[in-house]
């Protein structure tokens, strides 16, 4: 009787100290934005890469949209902060060779980054500048059928893959704005 009585107050105990730890969790950040209402200018491209600022800005915009803690708005003058973003360099580098001539990429990893800066417009101060932001993703130039390779289809694995450039890039850019420091 005794060894039940102390078994059953040493679970209960345990409980209460495991429960007790999740007693005041809340989710999602405590944090709070400086800003409500968000200006994103139409992003510039300084890279090789063409007409990527298009695809990238109805990226960053969807970013915003559907985390919903700030309202895009379409004016400077009414926004409470603008974010400028820049594309900056686009690069593809060899990652892998193919298994039957190894001076031809089988693989290629391609790089965008961008600099971004974000401003309150009430106070006219700078929250940040010139924050670099890279991203990274791989292109595949065949799939093994020797009819499907060569620079074509390069291309067409490069133009496949920069919309998962823009999303990711995108994606970070959301990120080095929303999450409050």
């Amino acid at each position: 009787m005794k060894n039940a009585l102390a078994q059953a107050t040493g679970l209960l105990i345990l409980a209460l100290c495991l429960t007790s730890g999740c007693a005041h969790y809340t989710l999602g950040t405590q944090g709070k934005l400086s800003f409500t209402t968000l200006y994103v200018e139409p992003v510039s491209n300084k890279s090789t890469l063409p007409q990527a600022q298009e695809i990238l800005s109805q990226q960053l915009r969807d970013i915003f949209e559907k985390d919903g803690r700030v309202t895009l708005v379409n004016s400077p003058q009414i926004a409470d902060a603008t974010l400028t973003v820049t594309i900056k360099t686009y690069r593809r580098d060899v990652s892998a060779v193919r298994e039957s001539d190894t001076g031809l990429a089988s693989k290629f990893t391609l790089t965008l980054e961008s600099v971004c800066a974000l401003s309150d417009n009430r106070t006219h101060s700078v929250l940040f500048q010139n924050r670099l932001v890279e991203v990274q993703a791989s292109a595949f130039t065949d799939n093994g059928i020797p009819a499907l390779t060569g620079p074509g289809n390069q291309q067409q694995s490069e133009y496949n893959t920069v919309p998962i450039l823009a999303r990711k890039l995108a994606d970070k850019v959301g990120h080095v704005v929303l999450d409050v420091w």
